[in-house]
């Protein structure tokens, strides 16, 4: 009889990442995968990969949870949904106990999540539906550079005099990035500069606390947005083993304490709505 698993799985309109704990919250498998077109088709994929890495299969599964844009695209497996601020908190209260600011930076969305000394959510905030700051505005100028996105975090790093950007529009930082080549300035000083104005962009949403961790996807492929963030906020800023897996692996925590706990409030819960940006 194989152990029991625990699964999250976070299905994001860019990426579906799937996160396979034990009972003790311990990662014991993950996968990630671009979303596509097919949420339910990809989440599928995603589960059997992990599981596989964890060595066990789908009876293993003692209790899911989803989360993400396409939470409910996951038929194929019984799960309860939770939302994205939701499983991000209850990963970073067991994870990284104590006041906190956690700043998540996906492909469609920020957003800030504080926390009190409890791991109670105080207050959250999400950018409005705009690509600036999000991982979309970096493939966008990518795409605009033509260069491959992996290659950015290297470009930015390299750079020695960055180009400062006065927009946060996708569409006039475009027009701007244009003006910058034509102008004859270096492709590594305007990738710098987009990663600044993504870090400035959202640390503008809120003032952080004096804790502060970053995760997503696009923190977990460019290094240099946690040194950036560093420089500006002037103190350390925390960067975890699995940047982009924190929301998935809060909904596997949430599936063990369902199934351990079902009646245990979730301290991480709050009563009241968040704040657009």
């Amino acid at each position: 009889m194989s152990k029991s698993v625990y699964v999250g799985l976070d299905i994001g309109s860019s990426r579906t990442k799937v996160a396979v704990l034990d009972a003790d919250r311990r990662l014991l498998g993950y996968a990630i995968k671009k979303s596509g077109t097919d949420f339910s088709a990809t989440a599928s994929i995603c589960l059997d990969a992990a599981l596989e890495m964890a060595k066990a299969n789908r009876a293993a599964i003692a209790n899911a949870v989803s989360t993400g844009y396409g939470r409910a695209n996951v038929g194929f497996i019984t799960t309860h949904s939770k939302t994205e601020i939701g499983c991000l908190a209850n990963w970073c209260r067991y994870e990284i106990p104590g006041i906190i600011t956690l700043i998540d930076i996906g492909g469609q969305d920020n957003k800030i999540v504080k926390l009190d000394k409890d791991g109670r959510r105080d207050s959250f905030k999400m950018n409005r539906k705009c690509a600036a700051g999000t991982g979309a505005f970096l493939e966008e100028m990518s795409t605009r550079l033509d260069l491959p996105l992996e290659d950015m975090d290297g470009l930015a790093r390299a750079s020695k005099e960055m180009v400062k950007l006065g927009s946060y529009c996708t569409v006039f930082s475009a027009t701007e990035v244009l003006e910058n080549i034509r102008n004859g300035r270096k492709v590594s000083d305007i990738v710098k500069g987009l990663f600044y104005s993504v870090i400035k962009r959202v640390l503008e949403m809120d003032l952080p606390t004096e804790k502060v961790v970053m995760t997503g996807g696009v923190v977990a492929h460019n290094a240099y947005i946690f040194d950036m963030a560093e420089e500006m906020l002037g103190r350390p800023v925390i960067r975890p083993e699995f940047p982009q897996l924190a929301g998935a692996m809060g909904a596997a925590v949430y599936a063990i304490n369902e199934k351990g706990a079902s009646d245990t409030p979730d301290p991480s819960q709050p009563n009241f709505e968040g704040e657009l940006l």
